[in-house]
């Protein structure tokens, strides 16, 4: 390794970084930034935070490791701290004391991937982390952490370890007190530079010559794809080994994926799903008993996973409940609230990208060929060519074939949502049946609404027929055929002769209900959505009113543009204000890293990243978010005060020639982002007065 991934700058050793893991992590995010590791420490920050969101990073042992990719880093890096005092980083057995921060490159190279995934995976093993505490200096750490990718070549005569020949032919080492070998770390294929994924064969340590009479294949995945997913790997393997059962894992990570073969999962007793996204491949584990769960709970718990994974070879019947992909084994199975929520914020993270680029090229097609192009954009598109232009020559053309083409990929937002909310459910096989119940949605004028029931039905539907059992040889016929077909034949045969007229009857009438707003009522909506877009900044409130706006443009009725408009400019205040606020108005209100941050807010803010404004909020959330959602209702009534609108879906102050009142625009933006500014600094100072005044009466 021609390059250390980290150095002695990086790292701190028996320090005071805060008391919180957002300062921790900034503090780190700062150290990479110094070293020349990373061009923005609060981008890195940010970016950080965002993965603690999804799940916290604490593990049982004192360990921490947050962990992000992010253009701002220039090369695959880590931060090293061990803390004093420790700092909670939502283990289920308290503080983390040593802290990893690993940062990659948007696009990172197989290497470098695989080299924090080894690290990752050294962090199971007791004497690597009790080395770390016993360190001395900085330089130590290094040589520590490198000796993982370099270790001491293994001895054919090792005590108490056996070889063990795993799928892919790499000779990993089973010690007799239960540790993995270096080699099982970075084991790889021959002709791919991925992690081997299909796990070790391993032996039962008190009979080494004992041959498991079970294999449970085991799939792993976190959103990152660095550290647990990894990590998670090697606990099943470990726990497989002392249950004396065979485990095969495939590591779907960013080290990349050997898949598990078809032969591999057809002599499987049993699956173990330990993920916090979507399985690839879900539908090769049709018909074997399945224990899912979150990443997390797989490194925290894998000896009952594994047992819990027997037990259901011998009694199907006593399946658990699916547990939450969260923060560890306290989390109970998932309730039905947080599940249907789940569900529908699936939908709308794939819908999103056709109401962006749909929303987009449209906005340009009005920009191109004038707003009158959507009277005739069709009969323009299909009658003239760039050789035969129409009357209004060459921008109206080009005008009418953006249009056109930004109308096509709107024409697919009901049956995405829908897709892929029945995809939430029942994985692949749901695709088929979703995508047919939005396509049923648009014939009947459900709309939305109807893209959002029919997709639930469709997604149920398909799961209630996976279940069904079928003899062994048509089990793969289910997920490409039987699945879709009677799935879709419910759906469909629901949608059109039940529930079909009656959704388009509410979703008339909504439409009816935005048109008629004026006034006072107008204003009122206004500021719910301005509330709901400053509430959890990116979360699912903001995802909700966000939708609701973006589902409307394809209607294009002057309501639902005025709407739009409210929610694009209540989602760009939180991160201007806290800019304002950091770099402007009261600096020495904020930390140093804040600081940093509100430098980069400016210009997330201006392009409508509402989680520009997440490190404040992490950091300070009873301040903070009250004024974030003040500065919100105020934009949010100004805007339908007005009359602004909007007919694009994102792009914050950049798409400017999509608004309507640009200056009232502008003018209900800087409203909002002022109140928020000096809500927050008031809310600041009152707390820092308060505190100042307690000491006093404290020390008298």
């Amino acid at each position: 390794m021609a390059d250390s991934i980290i150095t002695p700058d990086t790292i701190s050793l028996d320090a005071d970084l805060g008391t919180s893991k957002v300062a921790v992590i900034a503090a780190l995010a700062q150290q990479l930034a110094d070293a020349g590791r990373a061009e923005d420490a609060s981008t890195l920050t940010a970016a950080a935070l965002a993965r603690e969101e999804q799940s916290a990073t604490g593990l049982p042992g004192g360990l921490a490791i947050p962990h992000c990719r992010a253009a701002t880093i220039t090369e695959a890096s880590l931060g090293f701290a061990r803390l004093a005092p420790a700092v909670d980083f939502g283990a289920p057995d308290g503080p983390a004391d040593l802290v990893f921060l690993i940062a990659a490159p948007e696009g990172a190279g197989a290497e470098h991937m695989k080299l924090l995934s080894t690290l990752a995976r050294a962090l199971v093993k007791p004497e690597f982390v009790g080395s770390l505490r016993e360190a001395e200096s900085p330089d130590a750490v290094v040589a520590l952490v490198d000796s993982v990718f370099t270790p001491a070549p293994a001895t054919a005569s090792a005590e108490g370890s056996a070889p063990v020949e795993p799928a892919n032919g790499a000779v990993v080492g089973v010690s007799a007190g239960g540790a993995l070998a270096a080699g099982a770390a970075t084991a790889t294929t021959d002709n791919t530079n991925s992690v081997a994924a299909e796990s070790v064969l391993v032996d039962q340590p008190s009979t080494p010559h004992h041959t498991p009479t079970r294999t449970i294949v085991a799939v792993t995945a976190c959103p990152t794809g660095i550290a647990h997913t990894y990590m998670a790997a090697d606990a099943l393997v470990a726990a497989g080994e002392r249950a004396g059962v065979r485990v095969k894992v495939e590591t779907q990570g960013s080290s990349g994926t050997t898949v598990l073969s078809a032969g591999t999962i057809a002599a499987a007793d049993a699956v173990i799903l330990a993920t916090d996204v979507g399985v690839k491949g879900r539908e090769r584990f049709a018909g074997k008993p399945v224990i899912e769960s979150g990443v997390k709970r797989a490194i925290n718990e894998p000896d009952t996973m594994i047992a819990e994974a027997l037990r259901v070879v011998r009694d199907p019947a006593t399946a658990p409940a699916p547990t939450a992909a969260t923060d560890g084994p306290e989390t109970a199975s998932l309730g039905w609230g947080t599940r249907l929520r789940q569900i529908l914020l699936t939908g709308v993270s794939y819908m999103i990208p056709f109401v962006a680029a749909g929303g987009l090229l449209i906005a340009l097609g009005f920009l191109v060929g004038g707003y009158d192009i959507a009277d005739n954009a069709r009969s323009i598109v299909l009658d003239n060519s760039l050789t035969s232009l129409p009357p209004g020559g060459l921008a109206t053309y080009l005008g009418a074939v953006l249009y056109q083409l930004g109308s096509l990929a709107f024409g697919f937002l009901v049956p995405a949502l829908a897709g892929y909310i029945a995809f939430a459910i029942a994985d692949r096989p749901g695709l088929a049946p979703g995508f047919t119940a939005g396509a049923v949605a648009l014939f009947v004028g459900a709309g939305f609404l109807g893209g959002l029931v029919g997709g639930l039905i469709a997604g149920f539907a398909a799961l209630w027929v996976s279940r069904i059992p079928v003899p062994q040889w048509a089990r793969g016929l289910m997920p490409v055929v039987m699945i879709p077909l009677f799935a879709s034949l419910i759906v469909g045969v629901l949608m059109l002769t039940v529930l079909g007229k009656p959704l388009a009857v509410v979703t008339d009438s909504l439409t009816d209900w935005l048109n008629g707003l004026s006034g006072t009522s107008a204003v009122a909506l206004g500021i719910i959505l301005g509330l709901m877009m400053c509430f959890d900044l990116g979360g699912p409130v903001n995802k909700a009113a966000y939708s609701f706006a973006a589902a409307g443009l394809s209607v294009s009725d002057p309501a639902t543009l005025k709407i739009m408009a409210a929610v694009m400019a209540a989602g760009m205040v939180p991160p201007l204000a806290m800019a304002l606020a950091s770099t402007v108005l009261r600096p020495g209100l904020f930390t140093p890293a804040e600081r940093e941050n509100g430098k980069a807010a400016w210009l997330l803010g201006a392009s409508f990243i509402s989680e520009g404004a997440i490190p404040f909020a992490a950091a300070d959330p009873l301040r903070v978010i009250p004024s974030m959602m003040a500065g919100g209702a105020v934009t949010g009534a100004l805007v339908m005060a007005t009359g602004v609108t909007l007919s694009a879906p994102h792009g914050g102050i950049f798409v400017f020639f999509a608004v309507g009142q640009i200056v009232w625009y502008l003018v209900a933006i800087a409203a909002g982002t002022v109140t928020a500014a000096v809500c927050v600094i008031a809310a600041k100072s009152f707390g820092r007065a308060r505190t100042r005044t307690d000491a006093a009466l404290a020390a008298a």
